[in-house]
């Protein structure tokens, strides 16, 4: 007889029920008779959350939904490795030691899958138990040839990510290298990648990243709209609900942010809102955490923001979550930062049980209310577009959009509406930085089009302006602080200054000029200039000649100091004006002196 005790029913038939009126009537007493909707959290995208919601919400969408029809198995635990060039043997190797220390699979993100090694992939690790996922930006038949050549016969767990890079303007998809659409039939033959089963199959998607916006427009109606296009343009893909459901894998960012709390609702509406819930199941959902959302300033926060997207996603119905290094902006791979980010989801799973819960959100009166909206609007979205001829006929309208939102977002944070802690509020003045910022401001690599990067890149110019003037150094430098952000960073400097400090705002700068901070021992000065200009004084710093036609100027330029002034006089730089301080005086109080 087992000595385990049996769990008696749980009942609180002792409490009263509480109606919505009571509920009201409760909040209003209180805020001493203030209105309860001033309580409302209006999101960015239009949204407003309720200061609480009840069972009322859930019998306005007739009654609780059913949960996401995953299977009792928990997520796979997938870190992604980047294997910039050459063979990737030390990713392979890294890959084999993340295994055996808590990854339940691998993604590889391949620059080159033409030289990836995958001979040697095969050795070291079982291919047919493995669970491996594979993102190209080009040549996936002969990734996929080569993967045949290096286990004939085998069927093959993970998936394969088509993603070409930035489409060119005017291009149609169409008119564009395809993935292998086959793969969508299950019974390709030769390839034997069959599609069945949630972690079975390699996918093709073409590559469509998340975008730098909020809550729910671009993936939500991007998604749909692309792969709806994809359809028409491969037939084959579309034939059949359920096999058209296994030859999808979407690919998320849960971003953390004003709209965090609404992320698990993103990944009930992608699976309510792209298929039908008897064929949701086989929607197979890969999440990733956001470099959209990660920092370079007090970057152990990043921890606690790929916490919450990684919970997200998982409450969301992911069905494999890849979380990033804390110090992936800037850092080369470490065992650090890599073990940490693969402990993360294993605490959530293992020690925060939500491994053991088929759908944690299920039931919330929160979460199904904005899962239904979600859901509706981005349906209504998606079909004005495809009203409109489609995603390939809308793309300059919608990535005007994503671009509007984008530099919303940027002037919250710079203004302090939107808090990114460690960055724009709560800053560790004495920060000690693991990384050089001129080594990083010169690095190609380094994303510029992150969240926080405006407010940021003030912090390293302003460090490595004070370390040139300390050091007496005879060079000066230009760093290039963000394009159409030049209000932006007039208002984040007042923001710095106490409220009876802040005069007005000097007259806006000419539209389009690019944001500049010139450095030299003597002095800093904020200044802005055309793309043109600055586009012709990088050439001639870096004696680029005129018939090189591609040349994409570094973010920090420096020189010899007479050099450097008389280029900045000759392209004819102009100077922003903070009325009443010098720009000296701001970034002294930005670094809190």
């Amino acid at each position: 007889m087992s000595d385990i005790p049996v769990a008696a029913p749980v009942s609180f038939a002792e409490f009263p029920a509480v109606t919505t009126a009571e509920w009201q009537a409760r909040l209003a007493r209180d805020l001493k008779g203030q209105d309860p909707a001033t309580l409302r959290w209006p999101l960015p995208d239009g949204f407003i959350l309720e200061p609480f919601y009840h069972r009322e919400a859930l019998a306005a969408l007739g009654g609780p939904p059913a949960p996401l029809s995953h299977p009792q198995a928990p997520w796979l635990n997938v870190p992604a490795l980047h294997v910039p060039e050459g063979e990737g043997r030390v990713e392979i190797d890294q890959a084999v030691a993340a295994l055996a220390n808590g990854a339940d699979g691998i993604h590889f993100v391949l620059t080159d899958a033409s030289a990836f090694a995958v001979h040697y992939l095969a050795e070291q690790l079982p291919l047919e138990r493995t669970y491996i996922g594979y993102t190209v930006m080009a040549g996936p038949d002969q990734l996929l040839a080569q993967l045949v050549d290096a286990a004939p016969g085998t069927s093959l767990r993970g998936f394969l990510r088509f993603a070409p890079g930035a489409m060119p303007e005017g291009a149609e998809p169409g008119r564009l290298p395809h993935g292998p659409a086959p793969l969508h039939q299950p019974d390709g033959g030769h390839a034997r990648f069959p599609g069945a089963g949630r972690e079975r199959g390699v996918f093709w998607q073409p590559g469509r990243d998340g975008y730098p916006a909020n809550c729910f427009q671009p993936q939500h109606r991007c998604g749909p709209a692309g792969r709806a296009a994809q359809r028409r343009n491969h037939p084959r893909a579309g034939s059949g609900g359920a096999a058209c459901a296994r030859g999808h894998h979407a690919q998320l960012f849960p971003r953390n942010g004003q709209a965090a709390g609404a992320a698990p609702a993103m990944g009930h509406a992608a699976a309510r809102f792209w298929f039908a819930p008897e064929l949701s199941q086989n929607l197979r959902i890969h999440a990733q955490t956001a470099s959209w959302t990660q920092t370079t300033l007090d970057s152990h926060t990043n921890l606690l923001r790929h916490t919450t997207e990684a919970m997200s996603a998982v409450l969301g119905g992911a069905d494999t979550v890849s979380v990033a290094p804390f110090d992936a902006l800037y850092a080369v791979p470490n065992d650090f930062s890599a073990r940490l980010a693969r402990n993360l989801s294993v605490l959530l799973r293992e020690e925060s049980a939500l491994g053991g819960v088929q759908d944690p959100a299920a039931g919330s009166y929160f979460v199904e209310t904005l899962t239904d909206q979600l859901a509706r609007e981005a349906w209504g979205l998606f079909q004005r577009m495809e009203e409109a001829g489609g995603l390939p006929k809308v793309r300059a309208e919608m990535l005007e959009e994503v671009k509007t939102v984008a530099t919303d977002t940027f002037r919250r944070i710079a203004s302090g509406q939107q808090v990114v802690v460690g960055t724009n509020r709560f800053q560790n003045r004495a920060e000690q930085f693991s990384f050089h910022p001129k080594k990083l401001l010169r690095s190609a690599a380094f994303d510029v089009t992150r969240a926080t990067y405006p407010t940021e890149v003030l912090r390293l110019a302003t460090a490595l302006h004070f370390e040139r003037r300390e050091k007496k150094s005879k060079r000066a430098a230009v760093v290039l602080l963000g394009t159409n952000t030049n209000q932006v960073i007039l208002e984040s400097f007042l923001n710095m200054l106490q409220p009876h400090e802040r005069p007005e705002i000097a007259a806006s700068h000419p539209k389009g000029t690019l944001s500049l901070l010139y450095s030299s021992p003597e002095e800093a000065t904020l200044m802005y200039a055309t793309p043109e200009q600055f586009q012709r004084f990088a050439r001639f710093i870096y004696q680029i000649p005129t018939e090189k036609q591609v040349f994409i100027p570094p973010t920090l330029l420096s020189s010899d100091m007479p050099t450097l002034q008389e280029a900045v006089r000759v392209f004819g730089f102009q100077e922003m004006k903070v009325q009443g301080y010098t720009t000296e005086q701001v970034l002294d109080r930005l670094q809190g002196r």
